[in-house]
């Protein structure tokens, strides 16, 4: 089954806990602490597999998780890194933030990787917190959450071609006379209910790569019939083959087929109908092909125009070889689709305030791990978490918003009373 979009949950795992140790040592206080650090988590890593061209692994599996890190040990060792958690998509695929509509990554290449989900760094142990004021400190850290988000996945298939035509143009008895691919034929129209890549050999033993674009109709730009699921298909492609049909059924002629398919690719997207392309009669065994193809050269011009029968195979090493030559003549840079992989950096404020039912709310990522990083249950960490909010300036920025003595103030579960 071919499925070219999802929507699947990633977490990166969470990062193990730092722990409260002290060693036996004469002279010593408390022996001295040798709590070690929790492990980082995992990250949730998408890499780009040329062995695939579907996103069906990801229409029943929709959670995805690295393991989390390792807690800290006594006599300082730190827990084990989690092991990351890699996901392989096809190339082509586009991941999208689900919340944000930002794009994470985009791969045009096999092999290319991104983080889309890092892991949460582990805590630290009492051992990090030794100072020459505090030499047996009783606190650690708890490890970090790893980031989890929604996102969205949409493939478009990588190939040089992009074939194009109505419904029982020929399409795919075409894509399966030049390559390996054997898509479903019959009489019916919509009989190819998705793309097909075919890899097509020349006699030279040089390769290129053709997709089969279905369902295209008019319209379609606008969602009519099935061409608007698989558009995008063709937006990486170098080249299109516009596939006429010589039969010319229900009563359209060829002229009317190509004036439609080109108008179609430009709603859709104005860069397709500039595209390098060539004109390909199909069906020449039919109904006075050649004086049609003579029509089509005097209107187009005779390099821009071919004419085929996929059943004799007339014509198909002329298509094959005129469909490379034109590839070869178009610069590299030129490829639709930027090489990218992207991790933006956001720039986030430590914390925001807001007043809500009498009390005030604090959000914010930087307050919100502080928070799920301290065990409020030992002293020390509870003092510590309340002197680098006051770093922060939360409590400056609650006077200025008017908070009173014992007003309720809440950050994620935790709730306190403010006190000036």
């Amino acid at each position: 089954m071919f499925v070219d979009h999802s929507k699947i949950y990633v977490k990166g795992g969470d990062g193990g806990n730092g722990i409260v140790a002290f060693r036996r040592e004469k002279y010593v206080p408390l022996g001295g602490p040798n709590g070690g650090d929790g492990g980082r988590g995992g990250n949730v890593i998408f890499v780009a597999d040329g062995n695939l061209t579907t996103l069906m692994d990801f229409k029943y599996q929709k959670h995805f998780k690295a393991a989390r890190g390792e807690h800290g040990m006594g006599k300082g060792m730190h827990g084990a890194r989690g092991e990351d958690k890699i996901v392989k998509v096809p190339g082509g695929t586009i991941i999208y933030d689900d919340d944000t509509g930002d794009v994470l990554a985009d791969f045009t290449e096999t092999g290319q990787k991104v983080i889309v989900a890092k892991g949460g760094r582990g805590g630290r142990g009492n051992t990090r917190f030794a100072t020459s004021f505090n030499k047996a400190p009783s606190m650690a850290e708890n490890g970090q959450p790893g980031e989890e988000r929604w996102i969205r996945l949409e493939l478009k298939l990588l190939a040089d071609v992009g074939l194009v035509g109505f419904p029982n143009a020929g399409k795919s008895t075409l894509i399966s006379s030049i390559s390996a691919a054997r898509p479903k034929i019959a009489d019916y129209p919509f009989t190819t209910l998705v793309p097909h890549l075919g890899v097509v050999e020349t006699k030279q033993h040089e390769s290129f790569v053709v997709a089969d674009i279905p369902g295209l109709i008019e319209g379609a730009h606008v969602g009519i019939g099935l061409g608007h699921d698989f558009l995008r298909h063709i937006e990486r492609t170098k080249a299109l083959l516009y596939l006429l049909d010589g039969a010319e059924p229900d009563e359209r002629d060829i002229f009317t087929d190509y004036d439609i398919l080109s108008n179609e690719l430009r709603l859709y997207n104005e860069d397709l109908a500039k595209r390098p392309s060539l004109i390909v009669l199909s069906k020449m065994d039919l109904n006075n092909g050649e004086e049609k193809l003579k029509l089509l050269r005097e209107r187009f011009g005779e390099d821009q125009v071919l004419g085929i029968s996929s059943v004799t195979r007339k014509g198909l090493d002329e298509l094959i070889d005129r469909t490379y030559a034109l590839l070869q003549t178009i610069p590299e840079q030129e490829h639709i689709g930027e090489n990218r992989v992207i991790r933006k950096f956001v720039e986030e404020k430590p914390f925001t305030i807001k007043r809500e039912n009498e009390g005030y709310v604090i959000r914010g990522k930087r307050v919100e791990d502080l928070l799920i990083m301290s065990n409020l249950d030992q002293e020390e960490s509870l003092q510590r978490f309340q002197r680098i909010c006051t770093k922060m300036g939360i409590d400056d920025e609650l006077r200025r918003m008017g908070a009173k003595e014992g007003d309720i103030v809440r950050i994620l579960d935790l709730e306190f009373e403010f006190s000036d």
